[in-house]
């Protein structure tokens, strides 16, 4: 009887482990590129080019995002060798010119695998925008 139920248990484990792997978009799994909302990529920035607001976001960059991206966004923080995820360089041209503010409000704010959801952690909305503000400070030296 106990192996029955032991069994029974691995099957639905491994069962529902399948059905996660498989329903989990193939550009959403670690490391692939990211499936950025239609609302997102479209979303445009409020507060543009607001110095003042740009300074907030880079003490929640450092308080937040640091640790994994790095000083200065080239993804060489303190934490980000323990990840499996490249956390990529954010100061790179190309990445700057491939994303919208509205993609890196989503990256940034909503997340995905390691990158963490801050919506809770950042609640206001002009605060979410100011981290944005500042990820567009960021260039390659």
């Amino acid at each position: 009887m106990k192996n029955k139920n032991l069994l029974t248990v691995a099957v639905v484990f491994l069962g529902a482990l399948l059905l996660v792997a498989f329903t989990i978009p193939q550009d959403q799994k670690k490391g692939g590129p990211w499936n950025i909302p239609d609302k997102y990529k479209t979303m445009k920035n409020p507060y543009t080019g607001n110095a003042d607001l740009t300074n907030v976001g880079k003490m929640l960059y450092a308080k937040h995002c640091k640790s994994c991206h790095g000083n200065v966004g080239l993804g060489d923080g303190p934490k980000a060798a323990t990840l499996a995820t490249n956390c990529g360089d954010l100061s790179s041209a190309t990445w700057q010119k491939a994303n919208s503010d509205g993609a890196l409000y989503y990256m940034s704010i909503i997340g995905r695998d390691e990158m963490p959801n801050f919506e809770s952690k950042i609640p206001e909305e002009e605060d979410r925008w100011a981290v944005v503000n500042f990820l567009r400070t960021l260039t390659a030296k």
